[in-house]
C-alpha cells in the first residue's frame, strides 16, 4: 500500500527529452516484423529520441493457437528479443519493445513488455496482467486466455528523467493499475497496444486521455494499426498525451513513427494544481457479503480502515 506523501513526488525527475512512438502492421512473420520494427526505430533515434516504444504483439500478430506455438520461443532463445537487445546498445537508447510472444510454459505464453537499456540489458519485464476475453457486438470473438497466461505484477523502472509505469492495451480498461503505478512515483505510463478497429472508435482517445487526467501523468501508447495479414483490423493512432490530457502527437492508421517532448516538471506541475493522488482516501465498502470485487484488496492485518 502506497503512503499519502508518497504519491507528492514522481521519482526521478530530470530534463526534458524526446521520446517516440513507433506504430506497425505486425503480420505473421517475425523476422519481416523485427526488420520492419528496427528500420522506424533507427528513424526514431536519428531523430533525437532517447527513449522508442513499439507496439504490443511487435514480434508476431497471430491469433491461432497452433500457428502460435509453432514459432514460440522461451525469452533465453528469442530472435527478436535478442535483435532488439542488439539495436538498443548500437543507437544506446532506452527501447521498449510493447510485448512480444513468449513461451511461459509447455501451454501457455505471456504476452510480456521489454524496456531495454542503452546498454542492451534488460532493465524490467512485465507481464500483461488482463486478458482480452471479450465479445463485441459486431460478433467478434477474442479469447486471449486460450493461448496468454495472465500477469499478477504491476512494474516500474526508473528512466533517467521520469519513472515509467507499465501496461498493456486491455489494461487501459482498469484504472486501478494505473492509479497504483502514478502512487508509486511514475510520472509516465506505457500503454502499447493492438486495439480493435471497434472498440478503439469508440474508447481509445478518451480513456487514455484520462489515464493521463487521472494520474497526473504523460501516457505513451505505440499501436498498430490498418489491416493485418490475419484478417485482424486493427485502430492505430498511435498517442503521446501530457498529464493535462493534451494530445501531443498523434499517428494515423498507417506505420510510422510519432515524436514529442516529454518535460517531466509538468507532472509536478500539473499534480500540484489538482492534487488528487494526495487527496484520495481509503474507504469501505459496505455491499451485500454475497458479491466479489476483484478489485478489492482488504487491507492488511494492523492497518487502519
Amino acid at each position: 500500500m502506497t503512503s499519502p506523501s508518497s504519491s507528492a513526488t514522481p521519482a526521478p525527475l530530470g530534463a526534458p527529452f524526446r521520446a517516440a512512438l513507433v506504430q506497425m502492421r505486425s503480420g505473421r512473420d517475425v523476422a519481416a516484423n523485427v526488420a520492419a520494427a528496427s528500420a522506424f526505430i533507427r528513424e526514431a533515434a536519428a531523430a533525437g529520441a532517447s527513449y522508442v516504444q513499439t507496439p504490443e504483439m511487435t514480434g508476431t500478430m497471430e491469433e491461432s493457437r497452433e500457428k502460435l506455438f509453432a514459432v514460440l520461443h522461451d525469452e533465453e532463445s528469442d530472435p527478436a528479443l535478442a535483435a532488439f537487445r542488439a539495436l538498443a546498445a548500437e543507437l544506446r537508447i532506452h527501447l521498449h519493445i510493447g510485448s512480444l510472444a513468449i513461451r511461459a510454459s509447455e501451454h501457455r505464453a505471456a504476452n510480456r513488455a521489454f524496456l531495454l537499456g542503452p546498454d542492451g540489458a534488460i532493465r524490467a519485464r512485465y507481464d500483461k496482467i488482463h486478458m482480452f476475453d471479450v465479445t463485441l457486438p459486431n460478433g467478434d470473438v477474442y479469447r486471449e486466455s486460450e493461448a496468454y497466461r495472465p500477469g499478477d505484477l504491476a512494474v516500474l523502472a526508473d528512466l533517467p528523467q521520469i519513472r515509467l509505469g507499465f501496461s498493456i492495451c486491455y489494461d487501459l480498461r482498469f484504472p486501478a493499475l494505473f492509479r497504483a503505478l502514478a502512487e508509486s512515483g511514475a510520472g509516465m505510463i506505457a500503454v502499447p497496444a493492438a486495439f480493435t478497429r471497434t472498440t478503439g472508435e469508440a474508447h481509445w482517445h478518451v480513456l487514455l486521455r484520462a489515464r493521463a487526467i487521472e494520474t497526473g501523468s504523460f501516457v505513451l501508447a505505440a499501436a498498430q494499426g490498418g489491416v493485418h495479414e490475419n484478417g485482424r483490423h486493427t485502430f492505430g493512432h498511435s498517442l503521446i498525451i501530457d498529464p493535462w490530457g493534451e494530445i501531443l502527437a498523434e499517428a494515423g492508421t498507417e506505420p510510422g513513427v510519432i515524436h514529442a517532448e516529454i518535460d517531466p516538471a509538468k507532472v509536478l506541475a500539473v499534480r500540484g494544481r489538482i492534487p488528487s493522488l494526495q487527496n484520495g482516501r481509503r474507504f469501505e465498502l459496505i455491499a451485500p457479503s454475497e458479491v466479489e470485487y476483484l478489485h478489492l484488496v482488504p487491507p492488511a492485518a494492523g492497518d487502519a480502515a
